[in-house]
């Protein structure tokens, strides 16, 4: 009696154990009874009944990230070209995600290379080449709308690299060469413009300062001949004064007026013309005397 109530409490334990389940986080048991849908466990402990109930499906909500094969598309210039993308994908509802499609991550690969096709034969080489957040903005639009009754949400899509053909590529290398070349072209002819126009803004400058330097040299000689000439005449002056002061008689006027014949005679003219009459000198230096008193 012993050994059967052990066998049967062996056998429950084998029997109940594995129907003690329990669910981690981030994921979802999809149940079945008898065939049908039950429930969606999450996590947490759950039980499950013996022999009726099962897990159809283990889903994870974690978002994921699916980066599909290079799909050949052309363009509307007819430019066939290879283009990959990378969708990031996550489930919302695990029941749908279970029974809405068959395969539902080769559903969405192929609903991603027609949608790719459909937005590409839109664009020409030009556009697609420039127009990738269009190309992205689109395409996750479209997979967004078509993967809801799946219970998937797509959140993102980014084409990651986009392979025109081989003549084209070289072509493209030429343009964007060329394109380098010339703008290092104008880059230069700008800098030898902006240092001509400097150079000569700076000889300009330089001419200006010159011309004013010159100028204020000049007036500065002026001022220093004006000033010379009004000190000898200020001196020529005072000499006047002081010879009235002395009452210089004739023989002091007669001696300057032989001193102011020698300055003559010292000077460059070639001829000197002297009076006949030496006495002349004196009757010269008396009325000059004469005409310094009448001054006064």
């Amino acid at each position: 009696m012993f050994e059967f109530f052990i066998a049967v409490l062996i056998l429950v334990v084998i029997i109940v154990i594995p129907c003690i389940k329990i669910v981690p986080q981030a994921k979802a048991y999809v149940i079945e009874r008898l065939g049908s849908y039950e429930t969606t466990w999450q996590n947490g402990l759950h039980f499950k009944i013996p022999f009726v109930d099962r897990v159809a499906k283990v889903v994870s909500l974690k978002e994921t990230v699916k980066d599909f094969a290079p799909q050949p598309v052309i363009t509307k210039d007819n430019v066939t070209m290879q283009i990959d993308t990378v969708v990031y994908y996550q489930i919302t509802d695990p029941k749908l995600y279970t029974y809405g499609v068959d395969m539902p991550v080769s559903a969405i690969e192929n609903l991603t290379a027609t949608t790719l096709r459909n937005i590409i034969g839109e664009l020409e080489l030009d556009q697609t080449l420039t127009s990738r957040d269009i190309i992205n903005g689109k395409m996750r639009a479209i997979l967004d709308e078509a993967t809801d009754p799946w219970g998937i949400k797509v959140n993102r899509v980014e084409v990651k690299n986009i392979l025109p053909p081989r003549d084209i590529q070289e072509a493209m290398e030429k343009q964007m060469r060329a394109e380098r070349e010339r703008r290092e072209k104008i880059l230069q002819a700008e800098g030898e413009k902006k240092s001509s126009i400097l150079i000569a803004e700076g000889e300009k400058e330089s001419a200006i300062l010159r011309a004013e330097a010159q100028k204020e040299s000049q007036i500065k000689i002026a001022e220093g001949e004006a000033e010379a000439m009004l000190k000898i005449k200020e001196a020529e002056a005072k000499g006047i004064e002081l010879l009235k002061g002395a009452k210089a008689d004739s023989a002091v006027l007669t001696l300057k007026s032989y001193e102011a014949l020698g300055k003559v005679a010292d000077g460059q003219a070639t001829k000197l013309i002297v009076p006949a009459n030496l006495q002349d000198i004196a009757t010269f230096g008396t009325t000059l005397s004469e005409v310094m008193k009448d001054k006064k």
